[in-house]
């Protein structure tokens, strides 16, 4: 690759950007020369950046090998790769690409999953990625983001960036419900509320019914605490614990298996502290959903706010 042309200054955008999260790219590309943006033929939110990046934008076609191994050879030049790429296709067909090139070799690499989890809305089970958390943890030096939504999502990435680890991203586009708190960094849960009761932990896709749930159970008079809990690695085991504490019950929320995701690192970190709790996981266990639109694979799942303020009032 020409050194030259990569640090050129990009050019004007032909069109505005499709989304917050192009919009937020294009301002890291304009301040960072050593920023690259790569894609296995996912542009769906990158469609302007080509015309802004020029030769700083990549497409290596439906190659997530390819494009790991590309991005991490980028890497050890002293580029900073973002890489886009269907979550499960990137996870797993290209695992043993990013254990090795961009895990071993402790490059920023910084790998962002596209339609993680219920996310894949109507495809089958080959399109769901819900062990993608625990695979991406298990690489030793890699970091694990799940947002909320997408302004969650565009307030972290410029931190995301500019750290110097690998980074796994559950790329989430849904609109936000609530406004975050400002300037939390890499590693850091957002506490909504504190709650003795019950204490709802969430990360990416279902924050939105965790917090209508949250919602529900306080009009039924309960005390209740919510944790947009952000990042699996590294976790808020400071913030979170005392919480867990405080709760009389917690419960773990996320479209991902049981084994790996949130209810584990919650487990592994109350075990590292000697501390025990209560706590029920709400999940996917030893099954994939029936594939649909979300609204529709909410409520098949029993995972809308009301039902979720239902389960969780059985079992407390």
């Amino acid at each position: 690759m020409n050194t030259t042309e990569t640090n050129k200054t990009p050019t004007p955008a032909i069109l505005p950007p499709s989304c917050k999260y192009e919009a937020m790219l294009r301002e890291e590309l304009a301040k960072n020369p050593r920023l690259m943006v790569m894609t296995a033929e996912n542009r769906a939110m990158l469609r302007n950046l080509p015309a802004f990046a020029g030769p700083r934008f990549v497409d290596t076609g439906i190659t997530e090998q390819c494009l790991v191994g590309f991005a991490s050879g980028l890497a050890l030049r002293g580029r900073t790769p973002v890489i886009h790429a269907l979550a499960p296709f990137l996870t797993m067909r290209a695992f043993e690409f990013i254990r090795t090139d961009a895990g071993l070799g402790k490059l920023p690499v910084k790998c962002v999953g596209f339609v993680p989890g219920l996310l894949s809305d109507g495809n089958g089970a080959t399109h769901q990625s819900l062990e993608d958390v625990s695979l991406m943890r298990g690489i030793p030096g890699m970091q694990v983001f799940s947002p909320a939504d997408e302004d969650d999502l565009v307030a972290a990435m410029p931190g995301i960036i500019e750290s110097p680890f690998p980074t796994y991203v559950r790329y989430n586009n849904r609109a936000p419900v609530v406004t975050h708190a400002a300037k939390l960094g890499v590693g850091e849960a957002e506490v909504l509320k504190e709650g003795t009761d019950v204490l709802l932990l969430v990360h990416g896709t279902l924050f939105k019914e965790a917090f209508e749930a949250a919602t529900a159970l306080e009009a039924q008079g309960k005390s209740v605490g919510l944790v947009n809990v952000r990042w699996l690695k590294p976790f808020d085991a400071a913030r979170i614990l005392p919480l867990v504490a405080k709760a009389k019950t917690t419960f773990t929320i996320e479209d991902h298996f049981r084994t790996g995701g949130l209810n584990s690192v919650l487990a592994e970190h109350l075990m590292d502290a000697g501390q025990t709790a209560k706590v029920h996981s709400i999940s996917f266990e030893e099954k994939w959903f029936r594939p649909g639109t979300l609204p529709a694979v909410l409520e098949n799942e029993q995972l809308t706010g009301e039902h979720l303020a239902r389960r969780i009032l059985g079992k407390i």
